[in-house]
C-alpha cells in the first residue's frame, strides 16, 4: 500500500479515521425532507504534526440519490475553522426523499512537521439519515 495515500470509509456518523499523522472526524446529519441542513468534515492534527496552512485543502463531494450538495467542491476559501491543529469543512445539503443515504466524499490535505510532509487523500461516506416531511397540520374550523 503507497503510504501517501490513505481509503477509508466512514460509514457511521462520527466515525473517525486515522494514521500517526491526522484523524478524520464526520458529524451526525439527520434531517427531514426538504430542509436545508449540514454536515461536516474534520481534519485533527495528531502531536508532533500540522495542517499545512500553505499547501492546497480539499474537499470534493458526491451526493447519492436523493441529496443535492451546496457546492461540490470546497477549498481552503470554504474552511468553516482553519488552525495547525485542524481544518473543518461543513458540507450544506438539501434530501428530496426519505432513507439512508450517503455523500460520498474525498479529502485531499497535506499533513507536516518540522522536516517533512505527508500528502494525504482521503475517500469517506458520510451518512445522511432522512426523515419524511411532517404533514401540514390542519385547522380547526370554527363553527
Amino acid at each position: 500500500m503507497n503510504r501517501f495515500v490513505v481509503a477509508a470509509t466512514l460509514l457511521f456518523a462520527g466515525a473517525a479515521h486515522a494514521d500517526e499523522t491526522y484523524e478524520m472526524r464526520t458529524e451526525p446529519a439527520k434531517v427531514a425532507i426538504g430542509a436545508k441542513s449540514k454536515t461536516s468534515v474534520t481534519i485533527a492534527a495528531k502531536p508532533g504534526w500540522h495542517v499545512n496552512e500553505e499547501a492546497p485543502i480539499s474537499v470534493k463531494l458526491t451526493p447519492g440519490p436523493g441529496i443535492a450538495v451546496d457546492k461540490p467542491k470546497l477549498t481552503r476559501a470554504d474552511l468553516a475553522t482553519k488552525s495547525v491543529d485542524n481544518a473543518r469543512f461543513d458540507i450544506g445539503f438539501v434530501a428530496s426523499e426519505a432513507g439512508s443515504k450517503t455523500i460520498a466524499a474525498e479529502a485531499s490535505f497535506v499533513m507536516c512537521q518540522a522536516t517533512t510532509c505527508k500528502p494525504i487523500k482521503e475517500k469517506l461516506s458520510l451518512a445522511v439519515e432522512v426523515a419524511a416531511a411532517e404533514p401540514p397540520a390542519k385547522k380547526k374550523s370554527k363553527r
